[in-house]
């Protein structure tokens, strides 16, 4: 029942929502690669976030597009190559996520054939973007046959007019053999061993056949197929992954792997798919690193994770988990108007009183909120991989100050400082003043004479006397004028 599963649900555009504890997460995450178009998602103990998980999917759902292939022959492979809203080809990506109404994508498949099957074989496969009705069906029509069949020449002199010469090769008849049917069978064979070496020295059709008219017939192997005009070649002696052949990502042509569409490297073991590097935020490795073989292998000094998504020690570590601390705490923030929060944000964040930050390997971080608060919390990465946060219940806010209290303080700050400024006025003019004064006093007990014995001064007052004589009424007056 299980193997119909993935089939029939996006056959039938339905959507599988994971709804698991944070124990159960990474086994489910599994199971979305074997079933298209499913999502995992943390489901609390209290289930809770039942509602809020749903949403989160179904915006997950309708912002991507992916290609899914029902009935893929096995003869042929097939190779993606995705053009997202960037417009950038990103080869080996057969999916485009973070859509908007109204954005374009295109996606091109190249189908390459791996071998023929039986002549009159009708194939096909159907392209179908998850949860759309719109499928593209595709019938495969081989070209096995050369044209130059149809002039096929019997008894031809390029055979030595012993076989057929068919689109380059001769078709001996019974009992003649060789490039050119020049020779027939039961002939000693040291005659015809000239050209059944490669090199001089080595050993005749690399000691893995016989040399049969200048022709090596080579041995046939339990591991595979020997060939080559020496017997140098195999199917079988390229290099392997844990035990499996070209990693079984590819097919072995002379001691070499030739990859399929979408795997390079000596043992195809490297994909050149990209999807699973790209991290929730839309980045690749998340802006920390390089994918490499279909992996991340980030760059960042302190990041890890399977897309760099973990870094305590990173100069934007503190930004990001903002976001989260503000969306999942709060219900604020970019991440919660966007409704993206519980797919972004799924490290575990824990409430507290009273923060610690003398944790070992704990990252302090702070924010200011917009009442002018102050946020903590701190990140640390636990030994099982996981993200923690540890942020207070509440931010921190100082008490707010009495406005009558800072009048008043405003007020009296500015007349003491007008006292202040007034008394050393004051200062200032009374000793100017008696330095005055005792240069006056200086000056004056300096003087050479008095006032009185000036010979420039003249008294204001003047006394004359007149002598006359008048008698009146028998009297004598002698007197002065002033």
């Amino acid at each position: 029942m299980w193997t119909k599963i993935p089939i029939l649900l996006p056959e039938n555009n339905i959507f599988l929502i994971f709804a698991v504890t944070k124990r159960l997460y990474v086994i489910y995450k599994n199971f979305t690669a074997l079933i298209p178009g499913t999502t995992v998602e943390i489901l609390d103990q209290d289930s809770k976030n039942v509602i809020q998980l749903i949403i989160a999917a179904y915006n997950n759902i309708r912002s991507k597009v992916e290609l899914t292939v029902w009935d893929h022959p096995e003869e042929i492979s097939l190779s993606f190559t995705a053009t997202c809203q960037d417009g950038k080809p990103r080869p080996g990506l057969r999916k485009c996520a973070d859509l908007k109404i109204g954005d374009t994508v295109s996606f091109n498949v190249s189908v390459e054939a791996r071998s023929c099957p039986p002549r009159g074989t009708d194939q096909s496969f159907t392209i179908k973007p998850v949860g759309f009705k719109d499928r593209l069906e595709v019938a495969v029509d081989y070209q096995c046959d050369c044209g130059c069949s149809r002039k096929a020449q019997t008894n031809s002199r390029l055979c030595s007019s012993l076989g057929t010469y068919n689109c380059g090769t001769c078709h001996c008849e019974p009992g003649y053999l060789g490039a050119r049917c020049e020779c027939q069978e039961g002939e000693p064979s040291t005659m015809y061993n000239s050209a059944c070496r490669e090199a001089e020295g080595k050993q005749m059709c690399s000691g893995r056949g016989e040399c049969s008219c200048n022709q090596c017939l080579c041995y046939e192997s339990e591991f595979g197929k020997i060939y080559g005009s020496f017997c140098e070649c195999d199917d079988f002696s390229c290099a392997r992954h844990k035990g499996i052949l070209c990693s079984g990502h590819g097919e072995c042509h002379c001691g070499q792997c030739k990859c399929h569409a979408g795997y390079i490297g000596g043992d195809c073991n490297c994909s050149t798919e990209t999807s699973s590097c790209i991290s929730d935020d839309g980045q690749m490795c998340s802006g920390r690193g390089n994918c490499v073989c279909g992996r991340c292998q980030c760059t960042e000094p302190g990041a890890f994770g399977d897309t760099c998504e973990k870094c305590p020690t990173c100069p934007d570590a503190c930004g990001t988990k903002r976001e989260c601390i503000e969306c999942r705490l709060f219900n604020s923030g970019r991440l919660a108007d966007n409704q993206t929060c519980q797919r972004l944000c799924k490290d575990e964040i824990i409430t507290v009183e009273t923060l610690k930050t003398e944790e070992p390997g704990a990252v302090l971080c702070l924010y200011k909120t917009d009442n002018d608060c102050v946020m903590k919390f701190t990140y640390s990465e636990h030994a099982s991989g996981q993200s923690i946060l540890t942020a207070l219940k509440e931010p921190e806010c100082g008490g707010g100050p009495d406005a009558l209290m800072v009048l008043l303080a405003v007020v009296g700050s500015i007349l003491l400082v007008g006292v202040v400024l007034l008394a050393a006025w004051k200062t200032v003019i009374t000793i100017h003043d008696r330095r005055e004064f005792a240069r006056f006093q200086s000056a004056r007990s300096r003087a050479r004479y008095e006032m009185a014995s000036n010979p420039l001064y003249k008294q204001p007052v003047s006394t004359h006397f007149v002598e006359t004589d008048f008698n009146m009424y028998g009297k004598s007056y002698n007197g002065g004028v002033h």
